[in-house]
């Protein structure tokens, strides 16, 4: 039997986007239908598959997107967005193939799940792309969500803590007033989409504040004190305000974990 390691393994190596989309939806569907066993079989990658384009830059070297009115601003906005996601797939197979091992089953569960979410998003997005007659890859990118995922490719919880509970969370912050933007350009399938997208995002951070509090208590650690202490050791930045109350309660983020961290 294919085990969810080679799966996962196979997602993380194409280069392909519609490929790794493909090749998610169907391993999800599989792990679901009990055709895939839980073994660890293989090895994650340094890093994942990518197409030739988009060009990766530094997140210093990153245009400056504007507001969404035009069809190029809205088009550089959604870019940002899918990139966003495509890292988000691989991200969730990474951590199943890097620390599913040592986790009950039901942290394979929980990725694998978002794992197939997150490329439905990148799907819409590229999709909406299109529509504007572009497509992912046709702007440059930055490569600082994966830089992030290489410095805490050696624990879990420092994963969790900065992939999930810092990037994910500040993706909640910051989608209500996106929606708004194309809301004003009357872009409604734009906004159909990222209202998806944020409300499925909720139960990704949610995920990762769970496996994060479960792992703490299994090392004996105090969750909020050693979240603090991951965020300042390979976030090194302060995090933003304002943040979502709303949707980081929804995420059982609780405000103990954040505001301390706060630039304000």
């Amino acid at each position: 039997m294919t085990t969810i390691a080679d799966v996962a393994l196979n997602i993380l190596n194409a280069t392909n986007v519609d490929d790794k989309t493909k090749l998610t939806h169907h391993g999800f569907t599989e792990w679901l239908n009990g055709n895939l066993s839980f073994q660890f079989n293989q090895t994650a990658p340094k890093r994942p598959g990518r197409p030739e384009k988009p060009e990766l830059l530094s997140p210093k070297e990153m245009p400056k997107r504007r507001g969404a009115s035009g069809n190029t601003a809205r088009i550089a906005m959604l870019h940002a967005i899918a990139h966003i996601e495509l890292n988000a797939i691989d991200l969730a197979w990474d951590i199943i193939l890097r620390f599913g091992k040592s986790m009950p089953i039901e942290f394979t569960n929980d990725w694998i799940k978002v794992a197939d979410d997150e490329a439905r998003h990148f799907e819409l997005l590229n999709n909406r792309l299109m529509d504007l007659d572009s497509y992912y890859g046709a702007l440059p990118a930055h490569d600082g969500l994966w830089q992030s995922a290489e410095k805490t490719s050696h624990d879990l919880k420092a994963r969790l803590a900065v992939v999930p509970l810092v990037f994910e969370a500040r993706g909640l912050d910051v989608t209500p007033s996106l929606i708004q933007k194309f809301r004003s350009s009357n872009d409604k399938k734009s906004v159909a989409a990222l209202e998806i997208i944020y409300r499925e995002e909720v139960d990704h951070v949610k995920a990762g504040n769970n496996w994060f509090n479960y792992v703490c208590n299994l090392e004996n650690l105090n969750p909020q004190t050693t979240y603090h202490t991951l965020v300042k050791k390979y976030f090194a930045r302060h995090l933003k305000s304002p943040f979502n109350k709303e949707a980081r309660d929804k995420a059982s983020l609780a405000e103990s974990f954040y505001l301390p961290l706060s630039a304000n």
